[in-house]
């Protein structure tokens, strides 16, 4: 998964090490980056005593723009994680290092794209920060949505609260897609972006995560969630790339679980 997508076997990460945990460059982002970013951006923020101020967290979000997985730690009460390209640490020089630091100073942690064990490997990592009682923010929808509407989850974030009985936070953002949108090389300083906090979700109730059943009706709640959060227009069906090839457009047309 990067920051721009839940995990899934499409795309996630190859790393089987221990996630890094976040440390002096963080905790210097926090004290330095988030008020600047506050003062800057003037965000409006939402339902941050929703979030629980101790033990495992998911935040599940819409996805609009690149700048939501730096909205949601501007905004949160709470340290967060979450996967990011690992080529945004691996860049030479000084921007290389600026890079680093910056994305490690607003949690992100980094992983390399693969499919199928690479997949698994991103989602063991996501279960250690939470077995840790640590937050790690999430997109169900896979990838941002380019047309501004809500589309439906996969089921890795359901399977992550499911297996490790963290509760999930559905988190709403509105005006992130206008203030950077797809190709921008910085954030506007002229629109004001809104992060809502929900109420924490219980899905215990839905079964065992090993139940395919049980992740899509946990899915579905959370989605529903994020809707009312946001007040998009619901798209109605999965945010995929164009099928190019007879065997691709097959597979996305059988019935199938996306995680």
């Amino acid at each position: 998964m990067t920051s721009e997508q839940s995990p899934d076997p499409e795309s996630a990460s190859e790393q089987t090490n221990a996630p890094r945990r976040a440390g002096f460059a963080y905790a210097f982002g926090r004290m330095l980056i988030t008020p600047l970013a506050r003062m800057v951006y003037r965000p409006r923020v939402e339902g941050r005593e929703n979030v629980p101020k101790d033990g495992p967290v998911i935040f599940a979000s819409n996805h609009l723009s690149f700048i939501d997985s730096i909205a949601i730690p501007v905004a949160a009460p709470r340290p967060v994680h979450f996967l990011a390209k690992s080529s945004y640490f691996e860049g030479t020089g000084f921007r290389g290092a600026l890079s680093r630091i910056f994305f490690t100073s607003i949690g992100a942690i980094p992983v390399r794209r693969g499919a199928g064990q690479a997949a698994l490997d991103a989602l063991d990592q996501q279960k250690q920060l939470l077995d840790d009682g640590l937050t790690v923010a999430l997109y169900p929808e896979g990838t941002r949505s380019d047309d501004g509407r809500l589309y439906k989850g996969r089921t890795g974030v359901a399977f992550l609260a499911l297996e490790t009985g963290a509760p999930v936070v559905p988190v709403g953002l509105i005006g992130t897609d206008r203030m950077m949108p797809r190709g921008a090389k910085m954030p506007s300083l002229r629109v004001r972006v809104t992060v809502k906090f929900g109420e924490p979700l219980d899905l215990s109730t839905h079964g065992a995560a090993s139940s395919g059943r049980a992740r899509r009706q946990a899915t579905d709640d959370i989605m529903a969630a994020i809707h009312a959060l946001s007040g998009q227009e619901l798209a109605g069906v999965y945010n995929e790339p164009p099928a190019h090839t007879p065997i691709e457009k097959i597979k996305q047309a059988l019935p199938h679980e996306r995680r």
